[in-house]
C-alpha cells in the first residue's frame, strides 16, 4: 500500500499511516502455527519431513479464531 502512494507522477507529499492491533486473527494464527510446528517438530524431529506450513484448521480452531473475545472491547 506505502508503494501504491508513491506512484508515478506523485508531487505531492504522501503521509502513510499503519494501524497496529492487538489481539487480530492474524495474532491467533500466528500463535497456532507456532504451536502446529513445535508439536511437528516434537513428533517427527528433524529428520521427518513435515510440512513448512502446517495450516488445516478444525471446525474448533477456526471456530477459535473469529470467536469475539470481552478484552478486546
Amino acid at each position: 500500500a506505502t508503494d501504491r502512494a508513491y506512484r508515478i507522477g506523485q508531487t505531492r507529499p504522501v503521509q502513510v499511516h499503519r494501524l497496529i492491533a492487538e489481539g487480530t486473527v492474524e495474532d491467533r494464527i500466528a500463535e497456532m502455527l507456532g504451536r502446529k510446528r513445535a508439536l511437528a517438530d516434537a513428533v517427527l524431529g528433524t529428520g521427518g519431513a513435515a510440512p513448512a506450513e502446517p495450516t488445516e484448521l478444525t471446525d474448533a480452531e477456526l471456530t477459535a479464531l473469529v470467536e469475539l473475545r470481552g478484552e478486546a472491547w
